[in-house]
């Protein structure tokens, strides 16, 4: 997309994350104790609180459960974008993501629309998961 953006920023919890990114992956965590799937990264379970966590790779297709047109950005990096669309994704494998619709129907999105992963990149190898209509 443009080296303007922002670069996503690692830290011990997603550098995994980011690095499957990188390999145009998906990926969520699995809790071993519970097997409560999750997102976003973090070290312990969201359900149990274990710390026994493991990476798996998500299908990237999930529904749309909500989302907003930004037609006011609020940091001038985006400017250039507006109108844009964040959304709340519910991925088929079951939690919630929350990201941007992106490609030329974007701003046709509606609750429910089934849509899939792609990967913007922003530039030195950085490619962030964003999201499609899937009738795109």
């Amino acid at each position: 997309m443009s080296s303007s953006l922002p670069l996503p920023v690692a830290n011990a919890d997603s550098a995994p994350y980011w690095e499957a990114a990188r390999e145009r992956r998906l990926v969520i965590r699995k809790c071993k104790d519970c097997g409560e799937l999750h997102f976003m990264p973090r070290h312990l379970c969201p359900n149990c609180w274990s710390d026994q966590l493991e990476w798996v790779d998500a299908k990237g297709t999930g529904a749309v459960h909500s989302f907003s047109i930004i037609r006011r950005a609020s940091d001038p990096a985006f400017a250039h974008l507006v109108p844009y669309v964040t959304a709340l994704i519910d991925l088929d494998e079951g939690p919630r993501m929350v990201t941007n619709i992106v490609g030329e129907d974007a701003l046709s999105v509606r609750i429910g629309d089934r849509v899939k992963v792609t990967f913007e990149d922003r530039g030195n190898g950085a490619l962030l998961p964003q999201f499609v209509r899937a009738s795109a």
